[in-house]
């Protein structure tokens, strides 16, 4: 490993999952059997990628661990919040998600790790009837609960660093508000009022993450770190935050197959995606709020590949569908649809169709793992505020919308971005051009 300012992975790291659903229990679970060398962890960016660095004679590809000090997963401990009272053991078996053989080996670390009282909103995921809530009477006394939650994690298992990554439920939309959520003052004048309809619970979460020296991770499409304030915050504390929204199966394939049909310079009429899920992701999206959130996240994707002022006679006018559709046969194994209109040479038309039959859990725990020890070594790192190197990992990425930025999507684009920060953090020179 080169020099580098970068601060070493020494100590135990503290990974607090918000939600202990199908997602954190088949994370957490796939960790420990990891460790144990009882299983493997497959998707996994951060243990298995390798990374060019240096050119011509000496041009080598490394691991990331090799390039840069990750955390080992054996100095991980785990906590989490929820609404339900299941300690991860139970949830787990509860999710469906894994075979009882590959969740048993670790029951009794699972077994320990018991949720702590959510700070949660009923009006928020109305399809959630957890008792296991914290009695807040404000916003403002969910952030200072939420704070003691990690301080006392921290002292407990005397952990050296902390990581919060939401892995819970999708909220129902937030607009964006300028009056609350364009300066730090003014939200915290929000939290402490209780306004409920501009101060999600979610934004207790960062904000008492950021405030206790972790980064923060929105794994949802929820409106929490993507609004100025809360932009101000991780600026005052030197710390990371990322977001939102895990890519996994659909969106993976629309940032990975819509730059074929844009280097083909072929037209687009239409994209249609529609999904079927279970679980109680599901169960939560079939709330028209809720939906709402992730039909913003997922409607994004596209527009910042397929550009109408880059290319007018290819991409004007197309017609862009995203649905969801709550169906609990299949659990958590999710199936997402694509029918894709496309025209060629002299307008002729053709069609793409893309059937994804995927395991939401399966393809959302790895990204999990990366965007926590990504984010963890970004702090120690000194790198702080939006960490635009992570968008690989998330649907729609954050960007600075006050200032005209546009968020990078194109799958491509982003696994450049993803190495370049690697190889800069690892002392090497950021080499690789994103055109």
């Amino acid at each position: 490993m080169k020099q580098t300012n970068v601060k070493p992975a020494d100590g135990k790291l503290g990974i607090m999952v918000v939600g202990c659903g199908a997602v954190a229990t088949t994370f957490m679970t796939g960790v420990l059997m990891a460790r144990k060398g009882l299983a493997k962890p497959i998707g996994s960016m951060t243990q298995y990628d390798k990374v060019r660095v240096g050119k011509g004679a000496d041009k080598k590809y490394l691991h990331v661990g090799e390039i840069v000090p990750i955390a080992n997963l054996n100095d991980i401990e785990f906590a989490t919040w929820d609404v339900y009272p299941q300690n991860a053991y139970q949830a787990a078996m509860y999710a469906e998600v894994l075979k009882e053989k590959d969740i048993n080996p670790v029951r009794d670390e699972l077994e320990k790790i018991v949720p702590m009282k959510a700070a949660f909103d009923k009006n928020y995921a109305k399809r959630l009837d957890g008792d296991n809530v914290k009695d807040c009477a404000t916003r403002w006394e969910m952030v200072e609960a939420l704070r003691e939650d990690i301080r006392r994690f921290k002292a407990e298992k005397q952990l050296s660093r902390i990581v919060v990554i939401w892995a819970a439920s999708t909220e129902i939309y937030v607009p964006v508000d300028e009056k609350v959520h364009y300066s730090l003052a003014a939200l915290e004048q929000a939290m402490r009022d209780d306004d409920r309809e501009h101060v999600a619970p979610s934004m207790c979460y960062a904000y008492a993450a950021l405030s206790e020296g972790a980064p923060f991770i929105m794994g949802a499409p929820n409106t929490t770190v993507d609004i100025p304030a809360m932009w101000e915050l991780a600026e005052k504390t030197k710390m990371p935050i990322a977001g939102k929204d895990f890519k996994t199966g659909q969106t993976l394939v629309k940032s990975g197959f819509a730059p074929i049909i844009g280097v083909r310079n072929l037209g687009l009429s239409g994209w249609f995606s529609t999904n079927i899920l279970g679980n109680r992701d599901g169960l939560v999206l079939d709330e028209p709020d809720n939906f709402r959130t992730k039909e913003v996240s997922k409607l994004s994707t596209l527009e910042t590949i397929l550009k109408a002022d880059v290319q007018p006679d290819l991409y004007t006018d197309y017609y862009h569908k995203v649905r969801i559709n709550y169906y609990p046969p299949r659990n958590d194994n999710k199936e997402g649809w694509d029918n894709i209109d496309i025209f060629g040479w002299m307008g002729y038309p053709m069609q793409i169709k893309i059937n994804f039959l995927c395991r939401d859990s399966i393809l959302a725990a790895p990204l999990l793992l990366d965007l926590c020890l990504l984010s963890d070594l970004a702090a120690r790192a000194g790198r702080y505020g939006t960490q635009r190197f992570l968008s690989f990992f998330l649907k729609s990425p954050m960007h600075d919308y006050t200032k005209g930025e546009e968020a990078v999507n194109n799958l491509y684009q982003q696994y450049t971005m993803l190495k370049n920060a690697i190889r800069e953090m690892g002392g090497y020179e950021a080499d690789e051009e994103i055109d």
